[in-house]
């Protein structure tokens, strides 16, 4: 496909007078080589389906065209919808824009794709759990490509026996592969957030089998809810949990950072049946 020649993005931002808003936790973009790089994550996107939520004027955007991806993006700033169906022009047939909130609205894409995001600070979480959470496995989605602050990304790489272990690492790992693919400084947005952002790539794996996703995060949740507690304590509150550490040879009295991502799995699986 012949490279469509397109205008810098600050003019694009400066011509429909866009700034970004500190109520939708925006930052913009605007360093093309490195959101080329970004959207070359996943691998070759050449044909494939690519969700992108809260595209903002359409830096990641371009750089997921311009890769060659099938565009489905949803945006809730209206702000930015003429920048986008600019865009949409640009590629044409490529770019499907949705406007609405992500955490209500259905994508409609059929069969597997791929979400690539550089995520709204404030529904970044919510949304990844919500991709990583239900009993259907393997999901729809290939993959995640998803840009974090950089605090939350190393929560979701975490280790056992490290500060940032808690729910977020066990719920991407236990049947994901999750890594932090590339750390991206405060100075190449506008305007610089106050911290270092970084993405993180996910793609599924074997679901363990015996094991209901429900029971897995109801156990992280109280696990990780009073974090200082020992699980006796902190596991209270779910049935039989305290027990089924006892039948695992788990000592009651040790916290949940120290628990490897498998020992959540098998509680899980021991309550599950």
């Amino acid at each position: 496909m012949a490279e469509v020649a397109l205008p810098p993005l600050r003019e694009v931002i400066a011509r429909h007078g866009l700034s970004a808003s500190k109520a939708l936790g925006q930052n913009f973009l605007f360093d093309e080589q490195l959101l080329d790089r970004i959207a070359a994550i996943p691998g070759d996107l050449a044909g494939q389906q690519v969700l992108e939520v809260g595209p903002g004027p359409g830096g990641l955007t371009r750089a997921l065209l311009r890769a060659g991806a099938q565009v489905t993006a949803i945006e809730m700033d209206r702000r930015c919808l003429p920048a986008l169906a600019e865009l949409g022009e640009a590629f044409p047939g490529k770019l499907r824009v949705i406007e609405g909130d992500a955490m209500k609205v259905d994508h409609g894409i059929e069969g597997p794709y791929h979400i690539v995001a550089n995520l709204p600070y404030n529904v970044g979480t919510a949304l990844f759990t919500g991709w990583l959470g239900g009993q259907a496995w393997p999901p729809q989605w290939q993959s995640l490509t998803l840009m974090f602050q950089l605090e939350v990304a190393q929560r979701i790489v975490a280790q056992p026996d490290s500060n940032a272990y808690g729910r977020l690492a066990v719920l991407a790992q236990w049947r994901s592969t999750a890594k932090l693919a590339m750390k991206v400084h405060r100075s190449a947005f506008t305007p610089p957030p106050k911290v270092m952002s970084a993405i993180v790539h996910v793609v599924p794996g074997t679901m363990p089998e015996g094991v209901s996703a429900r029971m897995l995060e109801r156990l992280t949740e109280a696990a990780f809810g009073q974090r200082r507690k020992m699980l006796r304590q902190s596991l209270k509150g779910v049935p039989g949990a305290v027990a089924a550490l006892e039948v695992l040879g788990i000592d009651p009295q040790r916290r949940a950072e120290t628990l490897a991502v498998s020992d959540f799995v098998d509680l899980a699986r021991l309550l599950s049946n």
